[in-house]
């Protein structure tokens, strides 16, 4: 599928058609099925960085495509694969990999990475095309805690282990978005009982990541308000930044697909737009290719009067 190409942006440059190959089939027997994965790219360039995207409970490698594909139209190979927990794989409810799925999705990324070459080679015009020392890891809700363990983010009992490290060097940055805060006392009793690896540290993320956030995003699984959303960017160290979106929910504006019908009242495309442009402004710097992006993309956003969001560093 070839899409065609929006005007000129300039501070994330300008946008390219891109292309979708799925699936690409990686064999993981000890996962129980392969690894299905979805790569979508830019036609044309060379030297291209690689964003791993995982995505929220539930949905699979064909879903965020509002997002996964203005990355890819603007310089990047997106890998996303589809984990254990998406309902186009049916898991049974009794399947014993249940308690173990946020496993499994963190070891989804690293298959990737760790067989980028049969990943590149599934895809035609794509070999010789991608720089593999370039990888950011990026995800939204779930998928943000599972790309964050590979930025340094540890899962405490009882589901983990405070001394199991799974950060992996090859992984430059993140974005993650709607990344789960503190567990607790700021877990509701059913986000307690049926997610018992919603119990992170952010002691050792000092990996450089953007996470973002809505101001409108009432989880029911914390006791909290929406500044849960907020812990790993106050809590970790190195540096991180924190987009907060203005009058949105999880939802982000409705990043997770085109043209659905309204998931709730604050589902808007200028907040979609907003989290694009700022998310790409930020790959585009943090994966060395224009150190100017992220520092205009602060400015601009700092600069207008009436902002759909807001950007704080630390």
């Amino acid at each position: 599928m070839i899409r065609t190409p929006a005007p000129t942006d300039s501070v994330i440059g300008p946008p390219t058609a891109t292309l979708s190959t799925r699936p690409v089939i990686l064999p993981a027997p000890e996962r129980g099925d392969d690894l299905q994965v979805r790569v979508t790219a830019p036609g044309s360039g060379e030297g291209l960085p690689v964003v791993l995207f995982s995505h929220g409970f539930g949905f699979s490698m064909d879903a965020y495509g509002p997002l996964t594909d203005f990355w890819a139209s603007h310089g990047f190979v997106v890998i996303q694969p589809t984990h254990l927990d998406s309902a186009s794989l049916g898991l049974a409810p009794t399947d014993p990999r249940g308690p173990q799925i946020w496993r499994y999705r963190i070891q989804d990324l690293v298959t990737i990475v760790d067989n980028l070459d049969a990943v590149i080679a599934a895809v035609p015009g794509l070999p010789g095309r991608v720089d593999r020392s370039r990888i950011a890891a990026t995800g939204h809700s779930y998928g943000a805690t599972t790309a964050s363990a590979l930025l340094g983010a540890r899962v405490l009992p009882p589901a983990g282990d405070a001394q199991e490290d799974f950060t992996d060097s090859r992984i430059r940055a993140g974005v993650l978005l709607s990344l789960a805060g503190l567990a607790g006392n700021d877990l509701t009793p059913i986000a307690t009982q049926f997610f018992p690896f919603m119990n992170p540290s952010f002691e050792h993320f000092s990996a450089p990541a953007l996470i973002t956030a809505a101001d409108a995003d009432q989880s029911p699984l914390s006791t909290r308000g929406p500044d849960w959303w907020e812990d790993a960017y106050a809590l970790s160290p190195g540096v991180k930044y924190l987009l907060t979106l203005f009058g949105a929910d999880h939802a982000q504006g409705g990043i997770h697909a085109y043209g659905t019908v309204p998931q709730s009242d604050s589902d808007n495309p200028a907040t979609v737009a907003l989290v694009q442009r700022v998310t790409t402004a930020y790959l585009r710097t943090a994966l060395q290719v224009d150190e100017t992006s992220w520092p205009a993309m602060q400015q601009e956003l700092a600069g207008q009067l009436e902002p759909g969001g807001r950007i704080t560093t630390k």
